[in-house]
């Protein structure tokens, strides 16, 4: 036989899923196919998820996004998702090109599972938040044909006993943000909001209602940005991520919040 398997074996006892994949199939890496199918620099129109954010608050971490993708002046979803589980304490959030992002969030999930089977053990958060820089580094060739993927990462630090949040770069850097932070074509908007209505230990009712304020006051100027749809019944997602794990935010509760914020605005606007 041309390999044993104690070598093979072996050869897979990595704890690096991605690094698997690499070797083996690099096919399959998110943007692998359109990297290699075009010559670099030509651009791709797909759809965008747009506005996503994570902030903290007295028990860990809160995250959401807007449900909307767009595909240049079009709408392409509605009902996109663009929070994800990562583990049972961290998640992401996802901005930039749909399609290589979401392949990007499912890799990472495998990646930490992969690595907590093989190490018997989970990364750190700071580990965590690393990994996910390498590879959103892995997709640089993809970005530069405008397959741009820019993810939020949290979650909740059981050393530090707090929540943390770390942005990326194009190229893999790596922020942490101390406070809040939002990616995506209203993200300025998003963060303008924020800046205003976030204070340090908000509990997490208060949290919940900056949040879907922040995303909702990022509909009003983006328009990328989808704000809640009352009469589809389309409202931004929104999970927790604490000590006790990773956590949704029922969406009645959603819904009750965005329309008590609606209602609000509409008495200022008609006074």
């Amino acid at each position: 036989m041309e390999r044993s398997w104690d070598r093979t074996f072996n050869d897979y006892l990595t704890t690096s899923f991605t690094d698997l994949l690499r070797r083996d199939f690099p096919q399959l890496l998110p943007g692998a196919q359109q990297s290699g199918t075009l010559p670099p620099g030509t651009p791709i129109d797909v759809p965008h998820g747009t506005t996503v954010l994570a902030l903290r608050y007295h028990d860990g971490v809160i995250m959401a996004g807007d449900r909307q993708a767009t595909a240049g002046y079009q709408v392409a979803s509605r009902r996109i998702e663009k929070i994800f589980k990562t583990d049972d304490l961290s998640g992401v959030g996802i901005a930039g090109a749909a399609g290589p992002a979401m392949e990007m969030a499912k890799l990472f999930q495998t990646e930490l599972e992969h690595y907590e089977k093989v190490e018997g053990d989970s990364l750190s958060l700071e580990g965590k938040a690393n990994k996910l820089g390498m590879m959103i580094r892995l997709n640089l060739p993809a970005a530069m044909q405008g397959l741009v993927v820019v993810p939020i990462f949290a979650g909740f630090d059981e050393k530090a006993q707090l929540g943390r949040i770390f942005k990326y770069d194009v190229t893999g850097g790596r922020y942490e943000e101390t406070n809040y932070e939002a990616q995506g074509s209203g993200s300025q908007y998003a963060r303008d909001s924020l800046k205003k209505l976030w204070r340090r230990d908000l509990p997490r009712e208060d949290a919940l209602r900056v949040t879907l304020e922040a995303l909702i006051d990022a509909a009003d100027e983006d328009v990328g940005t989808g704000g809640p749809d009352l009469v589809r019944g389309i409202f931004p997602t929104v999970r927790t991520i604490t000590r006790s794990g990773f956590g949704d935010v029922p969406e009645d509760e959603v819904k009750r919040v965005c329309e008590a914020v609606l209602v609000e605005r509409t008495k200022q606007e008609a006074s």
